[in-house]
């Protein structure tokens, strides 16, 4: 997930009896605005994973880059549980939201650690590996 640069939010938009502009500016890195801009569409990005079998022998997630190239036994359980990831997802979002919010807003974070912080940091329902990202068996 790319963040666009900005900078603050000017809510000046009222002028006082001296012509001069009312209101606050708010640091962007800081504001509602971010925060939606950086869950909206987060999980949809987990529609790009499914669960296959690994070389070691054991159940993973993996990227898919291509649905059409992907090789796999099952393509429609592949789909399945890239589908039960992404509910998944959002259904964790929902449970976390508010606490995901405030994180972002007193964290200087990069977007690119808002789902790293989702799924290991505050809901505890991941397990980072060196291969892949492992989901606990609530799916």
């Amino acid at each position: 997930m790319q963040e666009k640069p900005r900078n603050h939010l000017d809510l000046r938009n009222r002028l006082n009896s001296k012509g001069q502009r009312e209101g606050k500016v708010i640091d962007y890195r800081v504001s509602e605005l971010r925060v939606v801009e950086l869950l909206d569409g987060l999980c949809d990005k987990m529609q790009d994973y499914t669960l296959k079998k690994l070389e070691s022998g054991e159940k993973g997630w993996v990227k898919v880059t291509d649905w059409n190239s992907f090789q796999t036994e099952n393509k429609a359980a592949a789909r399945a549980h890239s589908k039960k990831l992404s509910t998944f997802c959002g259904r964790l979002l929902e449970e976390t939201e508010d606490e995901l919010s405030e994180w972002i807003k007193t964290t200087s974070t990069e977007s690119e650690y808002v789902s790293k912080a989702l799924c290991e940091d505050i809901s505890k329902h991941c397990r980072s590996t060196s291969a892949t990202i492992q989901i606990d068996d609530e799916l």
